[in-house]
């Protein structure tokens, strides 16, 4: 049907099809989707996500209705189900970000139109994971034997999740780095000084305060000084290495506030790509095929 609600369901080919033709997007390819409408369902705050998507429909041509949950029938009682049903009953796809990890499970299958994974609780986020892949392709040509760190709040990051899978399905060498309260168990964990200077890519994680049960044990200083990407630290990364964060940065905790924007950073690239590869993901779902 076109949904995207897991890189798993994806084949590596689907992948990089989707990817080739965020490419062509952003090498001026232009289609007229004027005749499609697509709804944008929110349950959570978004920046990036969000307006990269409102961006993207209003360069595909789309129309767009756009949710308010506190003037909705949910407020009544409606369960998120029957909400997105309603919504299928006017559009032509749905864009939905939830809290709750999976909140997919119950739609795929019985909504009607294809729904699009706009990040679900601590679980997965498609898209932001196919933006960064999009932007490591750019950048190194390939994705087998390339070496990226993930530093900092695994345990909450559905972009670490997503990543993590999808990285080694790919042939990529993936090192995780955390704090032990917010590492995973299944995971192997490595010092992030030591692994610094062997990667090709150091991709710095937000520590999700919001979503800490308990409050870490060690202070924002601490955290900078011992999973931060510190100046010193930067110094020791090979001359080709990049660093990437799905941001919003916590300046100064997770990364020094003078290499957000400095030459080896492609946060504000992966920024844009986000906008390409959503326009590529809509493209799917509307019209269930590659581009003409």
């Amino acid at each position: 049907m076109g949904s995207l609600v897991n890189l798993k369901d994806l084949s590596v080919e689907e992948i990089i099809e989707i990817l080739d033709i965020a490419e062509e997007f952003m090498a001026g390819k232009r289609v007229d989707l004027s005749d499609k409408l697509v709804a944008n369902l929110f349950f959570e705050p978004s920046t990036r996500t969000r307006y990269s998507f409102e961006a993207a429909e209003s360069r595909l041509g789309c129309q767009v209705l756009s949710f308010a949950k506190e003037a909705s029938s949910m407020l009544k009682g409606e369960s998120l189900y029957d909400t997105v049903m309603t919504f299928s009953q006017y559009v032509d796809a749905i864009i939905i970000r939830h809290d709750q990890d999976n909140f997919y499970e119950d739609l795929v299958g019985n909504i009607p139109v294809p729904i699009i994974n706009g990040g679900d609780g601590c679980g997965n986020h498609p898209t932001q994971s196919l933006l960064d892949l999009l932007t490591i392709r750019q950048e190194f040509g390939k994705f087998e034997g390339l070496k990226i760190l993930i530093v900092g709040d695994i345990v909450h990051s559905r972009v670490a999740h997503t990543n993590i899978e999808v990285m080694r399905r790919l042939g990529m060498d993936v090192f995780l780095s955390a704090p032990p309260a917010l590492q995973e168990n299944q995971e192997e964990f490595v010092d992030f000084d030591e692994m610094i200077s062997e990667v090709d890519i150091v991709m710095l994680l937000r520590v999700q305060f919001e979503r800490h049960r308990e409050k870490l044990n060690i202070s924002q200083e601490e955290y900078h000084k011992l999973y931060g990407l510190t100046v010193e630290r930067y110094e020791k990364m090979q001359d080709h290495a990049i660093i990437m964060h799905p941001a919003p940065v916590n300046r100064g905790l997770e990364i020094d506030d003078s290499l957000v924007e400095c030459e080896k950073s492609r946060i504000f690239k992966q920024m844009k790509n986000g906008m390409f590869i959503r326009m590529a993901v809509l493209y799917r779902a509307l019209t269930r095929g590659g581009l003409k």
